[in-house]
């Protein structure tokens, strides 16, 4: 595992969580909520992505 995988969810979700509270503290809730969903969608795509190439090396290894 890829510690660069780990600080760049980190920081999608240190960014995420800014964004939430700015917006929030100027009373854009829904913009809020739209940020941290999108976050969300950012991250499952990069572990899915991980999780594909995880995969692939097992296929590869055992020769599926």
């Amino acid at each position: 595992m890829n510690v660069e995988l780990i600080f760049k969810i980190a920081a999608i979700g240190i960014i995420v969580a800014i964004l939430n509270q700015l917006l929030t503290k100027s009373g854009r809730d829904e913009q809020a909520t739209m940020v941290t969903l999108a976050g969300l969608v950012v991250v499952l795509i990069v572990i899915v992505r991980e999780i594909a190439y995880l995969f692939d090396t097992i296929k590869s290894l055992f020769g599926f």
